[in-house]
């Protein structure tokens, strides 16, 4: 008999239209001889629908549909709640459900605490990983405690900016420019840019602030771009290792899907030691958040020095067509079809007595 799964995406985030491209992509690798699939999009407006198939979300008919579904947080139900056009309500028992949710409301820790309480399985890192994840700000609190080394920042907050000039003095004194400017809570590089005067950096934090009421002001790193998958529960692994080689000056939203030139390499040349390093620190950092299922880490090997630097865990990383984590893991021998089935497996396995 099928299991019936639920994919979830979409979504209220800035991620939205990414979030439909990975589920998208996600749902097409799901094998459907065993599982009976739900696909539910979450509108930018936060209206939870059920669409018939993959094609009407590539399409973008699934806007036309006029049946809302939303998760029972009833433990006792586990269930799909299904508005039908007649007005009857249906309740389709839930097996797993695969959120393929980007950024806030999704990859927060938000929707896995209705899972938890509907008791439902799920893929992906649970509350505190997500929440502690999406919030980089909180990801290095975390990191500090694991000794691996991570670029310097001055947190600020959003109402701080009331008195620009004061935040802009605090943060000169604390390092040269240039600086990185990112929101605390925001992905795909939503919100970031780069500040090499107090100009600039004026203009940085005012778009920060409309991603999130926190942010980091952090020293640039000079170096390259790397990126490492981790797969599994509480013994996880980790794979190979990606570079980003970004057509702008950093790999920003632009840069990631609308610009052909930046690319990516799978098991690129590194220093002698650097590979194995980068692996050990990408699976430390993802036990210290209390990972489970899968995250990308990125890092960064520092120009001249050699050294590893962590920049940022993604606990659901893209599925998209250009996306490092299942190039990462087909690079391995594990492909996209493979890779869902596991990860599916991984959720169930976690709620087995």
């Amino acid at each position: 008999m099928k299991k019936r799964l639920a994919v979830i995406i979409g979504g209220r985030s800035s991620e939205h239209e990414v979030s439909l491209v990975s589920g998208a992509s996600v749902i097409e690798a799901i094998d459907t001889d065993k599982y009976d699939v739900k696909i539910i999009v979450i509108s930018k407006e936060g209206e939870w629908l059920l669409v018939p198939d993959v094609e009407t979300v590539k399409s973008g008919a699934w806007k036309e549909s006029k049946v809302k579904a939303v998760i029972s947080p009833d433990t006792k139900d586990k269930a799909l709640l299904v508005f039908n056009e007649d007005g009857k309500v249906e309740k389709l028992t839930l097996d797993v459900v695969f959120p393929v949710l980007h950024g806030l409301y999704g990859e927060d820790g938000t929707i896995q605490g209705l899972f938890e309480m509907a008791g439902i399985p799920y893929v992906g890192c649970g509350v505190i990983a997500s929440a502690v994840g999406m919030d980089k700000w909180y990801t290095k609190e975390v990191v500090h405690t694991t000794g691996i080394r991570q670029a310097r920042f001055v947190p600020v907050y959003r109402n701080e900016l009331s008195d620009m000039d004061k935040v802009v003095e605090k943060i000169e004194k604390a390092y040269p420019y240039p600086y990185f400017v990112k929101p605390s809570n925001a992905g795909s590089s939503k919100g970031v840019s780069k500040a090499s005067d107090r100009e600039g950096l004026k203009k940085a934090l005012t778009l920060a602030a409309e991603h999130d009421r926190k942010i980091l002001v952090e020293e640039t790193i000079v170096g390259r771009e790397l990126e490492c998958a981790v797969l599994g529960g509480y013994d996880a692994k980790a794979s190979g290792i990606g570079e980003i080689l970004p057509a702008a000056e950093f790999y920003d939203f632009d840069a990631k899907y609308n610009n052909a030139e930046s690319k990516t390499v799978i098991s690129p040349t590194l220093p002698e030691g650097k590979t194995e390093e980068i692996r050990s620190a990408a699976v430390k950092i993802f036990k210290a958040l209390d990972g489970y299922g899968l995250s990308r880490v990125d890092f960064f090997l520092e120009k001249d020095t050699n050294e590893v630097v962590f920049n940022e865990i993604n606990t659901l990383p893209g599925f998209t067509a250009i996306s490092m984590y299942p190039m990462l893991w087909n690079e391995q021998g594990i492909d996209k079809k493979a890779l869902v089935e596991e990860l599916i497996s991984l959720a169930l396995r976690r709620y087995e007595k």
